[in-house]
């Protein structure tokens, strides 16, 4: 347990968590199985950079870090993330939404699901 890089000095546990249950979010990193993954090769990815899912679960490491349970519906894959490795899509300050303009808008229906439509 000695060669654990603690990476950050601060201790994020001090605060409150920075992603809420059910908050969209997007990786910012590309996960790749470190054998912790079962039924995956070890190195084999499990989640792409820009993967769309949502935080079903909030836990803790090593007494500093939140680890956010994140589903990624796409890859079918539920994998623990770090804050730094997530972006939201659902709480985006708005100096970034003014930046994106028209586009914003299209943030909405990101990773959701198709709106079902009636058959006749």
């Amino acid at each position: 347990m000695a060669d654990i890089n603690r990476d950050d000095n601060e201790i994020e546990l001090a605060g409150p968590p920075r992603f809420h249950y059910g908050e969209r979010v997007v990786s910012r990193t590309v996960v790749r199985n470190d054998g912790t993954y079962s039924g995956k090769d070890i190195g084999e990815v499990l989640v792409q950079r820009g993967e769309i899912g949502y935080v079903v679960n909030i836990n803790s490491f090593l007494q500093q870090f939140y680890i956010y349970a994140v589903d990624f519906v796409d890859s079918g894959c539920r994998v623990g993330m770090r804050a730094k490795e997530l972006c939201t899509l659902d709480k985006l300050p708005e100096e970034v939404l003014q930046q994106l303009g028209a586009k914003a808008a299209a943030l909405g229906d990101l990773g959701l699901a198709p709106a079902k439509t009636e058959e006749v």
